[in-house]
């Protein structure tokens, strides 16, 4: 008989089987303890998937090795490969199994639907219970490992159960209900209005007096008074603390007064743009670890009391198989018994460590921060979160791997918040490249032709798209300063609802009747209001483009760049594109027809481009003894605009060169959504403004803030397990700038008084 696997592979699987699988099983924990919390720092689709997997394979490795076990016991003549003398220890493994299904402390859920399956990982609870005394009844009454087995049974219980509760808290209907506050049916209106009634019956001079609430705002101006300036990264942390606990409720679109709002609004109009920052992606790090990670259920006096039982009981179950005589057991056994033994307390003192040396420590213990040493250790170790902003322009030039030291590698690594990176994506580089060759195809290109055919037909053109086209750029000061300030500006004038909704609601218009471009800015009005989101998105980012490209040219006229509004308006262009294209669930409340809109705009430029020769036109790039020459501010513009090749650069050129005096819809029609030649006459307007790229600047901030404030808010939570957005951090911002619709900022609760007399 011939077999397809070997006999002595199936003698070895038969032998081996649950060894292999239950360090498998150990193997995995390990990886995801160590290797999740890096998911909210990256965005690295291949990161982010080794996580995943790893994620799956742990549940299936564990029950399965679960069911090993018991079919092992259910041939007690030992046609499996097990003496009898094994059962024993093989019912002690059982029990491991449930703390490897209990899963490490920094990772419950994957994503926030993970957590809506919290019943089911509750009914999982019971039968992997059920199924492991199973196991271990079957050993029963000559088992002498019984004692550190029921040990171990405790342990896991208490692990599976923590991250069971851990999933409850963070399904996002549960987290809503935790948030509610008392019904509040207000004042006794029915009753005040009946004696009101009764008093004007008696004819009795009767009036009703409105007292509002006493002190409204000067709790909240004596608070910003004290902390005009944050001192250091412990003060950030307990500031991230406080308003987390207020504004959590943003993530399942709760409300809030006009305290809160008061209170956080002054807090922000005082401090700078990097304290907001710091406090920012702290309270964003908290928002994390609650929806995908047990710091609930583990951070409180319960938890410690629960998790020190769980660890107490693993080292007895230690003491007590290194106390037994072991006669009759085979010596791999038992060596695997105590790597799975000092792995779980090896994995439960690295999760200790974790919790000590974590945001919610330092603001669990603030009252003995007072400590200087302590603070001092506090602050030394918060360092190390603190994001190192890329050096400025006008002092050296950009970081290059090479130039960043092993200390930053070990920070971005292992202590970062999130990614500290933009994803961006240029239309007229993407169209370029995807253009359909002229020349004659060599072997290579038709190769290259069948790749992307085959790409196509298995649905992963996307992924293939993000991993040529999209790139990053790290986070700026510069960048983050100008979109702070520029907020700033727009919160102190947000005093009352209606101006606050208006400037949420703003997607450049507010910009374009401000009295210092209304008279310049007239002809681009219509390009913010006339048209949708998508289409003002896509018209602005293929302007920018062809402004940016177009100004390096010698024969430009000069035009003025205040604080780097040239490269904020490119950064934040290609950003946005990136999210309507590549992350369309984040733009889902305002693409409209994006996607499509994007498709059609480059099939217009790819046959655009295909027809003409842009080999040639293009400035010459500067030599190195030219950028050296230069100054720091011009040697990084050098540098950006090399990366342009000549081929984009005269591509630039031939779509200004291309006449409109006609509208292309007049032209065409309107069945193609292509917005081209539409963004080529914008950018003719544009370039007609000395000051062009400070007002694009500002409405690229306009144009951030309103799809910041118009994504769902679990999108923005969703988007936290994957290194984290830009936009999300604007979207905290404003809520805490008071800038949106989640404030109910009329008058709380008043006090009403019956005036009876003059």
């Amino acid at each position: 008989m011939v077999y397809i696997i070997p006999r002595k592979f199936k003698k070895f699987y038969d032998t081996w089987n649950v060894q292999t699988f239950i360090l498998f099983s150990l193997s995995l924990q390990t990886i995801l303890i160590l290797c999740a919390p890096s998911r909210k720092r990256t965005g690295n689709v291949i990161v982010i998937w080794l996580i995943w997997s790893a994620y799956l394979l742990a549940d299936w490795a564990a029950n399965f090795a679960v069911g090993l076990i018991s079919n092992r016991q259910d041939d007690p003549s030992g046609k499996a490969g097990v003496p009898e003398d094994r059962y024993d220890i093989l019912a002690f493994w059982a029990p491991f199994l449930l703390l490897h299904l209990g899963g490490p402390d920094t990772i419950t859920a994957f994503a926030l639907e993970d957590n809506a399956l919290w019943l089911r990982h509750f009914v999982g609870l019971a039968t992997q219970v059920a199924a492991a005394f199973i196991v271990f009844g079957q050993s029963l009454p000559v088992n002498k490992l019984w004692v550190p087995t029921v040990l171990l049974f405790i342990a896991g219980t208490i692990k599976y159960g923590e991250r069971t509760r851990a999933l409850y808290l963070a399904n996002l209907n549960k987290f809503r209900d935790s948030m509610l506050k008392p019904p509040d049916p207000g004042p006794n209106y029915a009753k005040l209005m009946e004696e009101y009634a009764s008093k004007k019956e008696a004819k009795l001079p009767t009036h009703i007096e409105m007292i509002g609430e006493p002190n409204k705002e000067s709790k909240a101006e004596l608070f910003a008074e004290e902390v005009t300036k944050l001192e250091d990264a412990v003060e950030a942390v307990g500031h991230a603390y406080r308003f987390f606990n207020i504004f959590k409720g943003l993530i399942v679109d709760l409300i809030f007064s006009f305290r809160e709002r008061h209170d956080s609004r002054l807090f922000f109009q005082k401090i700078n743009s990097e304290g907001a920052f710091e406090v920012i992606a702290v309270e964003l790090n908290f928002i994390y670890e609650v929806l995908y990670t047990k710091v609930v259920v583990v951070h409180s006096i319960l938890g410690f009391v629960v998790r020190f039982i769980s660890w107490s009981v693993v080292v007895a179950a230690l003491l007590t198989f290194y106390s037994i005589d072991k006669k009759g057991f085979h010596k791999i056994d038992v060596r695997i018994t105590y790597t799975l033994l000092f792995g779980a307390i090896g994995l439960d003192t690295i999760a200790l460590f974790m919790l000590i040396f974590s945001d919610w420590t330092v603001a669990s213990v603030k009252k003995y921060m007072d400590i200087s040493f302590i603070r001092h250790i506090a602050n030394y170790y918060l360092s190390f979160k603190t994001i190192n902003w890329p050096p400025q322009a006008h002092q050296q030039s950009p970081q290059t791997p090479e130039s960043i030291n092993c200390l930053e590698w070990v920070r971005r690594i292992l202590f970062r918040r999130w990614s500290e990176y933009l994803y961006t994506l240029d239309f007229i580089e993407y169209s370029l490249k995807e253009r359909p060759k002229t020349t004659s195809l060599n072997v290579c290109d038709y190769l290259w032709c069948v790749l992307i055919c085959v790409i196509e037909t298995f649905g992963l053109k996307d992924f293939y798209d993000r991993m040529r086209y999209v790139s990053k750029k790290p986070c700026t000061k510069e960048l983050w300063k100008f979109i702070f300030e520029q907020l700033k500006e727009k919160s102190k004038l947000a005093d009352d609802p209606e101006t606050a909704k208006r400037i949420c609601a703003a997607r450049g218009d507010w910009i374009l009747q401000d009295s210092n471009w209304n008279s310049d800015s007239t002809n681009l009005m219509s390009y913010v209001v006339d048209v949708d989101y998508d289409q003002s998105l896509m018209l602005w980012h293929i302007a920018t483009e062809l402004c940016d490209t177009m100004d390096d040219n010698k024969n430009s006229q000069p035009v003025n760049n205040p604080d780097g509004s040239r490269e904020i308006s490119k950064t934040l262009s290609d950003y946005m594109l990136y999210l309507l294209v590549m992350q369309p669930t984040m733009m889902s409340a305002v693409a409209g027809i994006g996607q499509i809109r994007f498709r059609d705009s480059c099939a217009e430029a790819k046959k655009f481009f295909s027809g003409r020769d842009l080999k040639g036109g293009g400035p010459k790039e500067t030599s190195k003894t030219q950028e050296q020459t230069q100054e720091p501010m011009e040697a990084r513009k050098a540098q950006e605009q090399a990366r342009k090749t000549p081929e984009h650069k005269e591509a630039c050129r031939r779509l200004l060169d291309i006449n409109t005096d006609v509208p292309p819809v007049a032209v065409k029609g309107d069945r193609s959504k292509s917005v081209l030649f539409d963004a080529c006459i914008l950018a003719k307007e544009l370039r007609k403004l000395p000051n062009r790229w400070e007002l694009m600047s500002q409405v690229w901030v306009e144009l951030l803030s309103y799809a910041a404030g118009h994504c769902r808010a679990n999108t923005h939570a969703a988007q936290l397990s994957k290194g984290g957005e830009l936009i999300t951090f604007v979207w905290l911002l404003m809520a805490h700038l008071g800038i949106g619709e989640q404030f109910q900022i009329n008058e709380g609760h008043a006090r009403a008084k019956l005036i009876v007399g003059k």
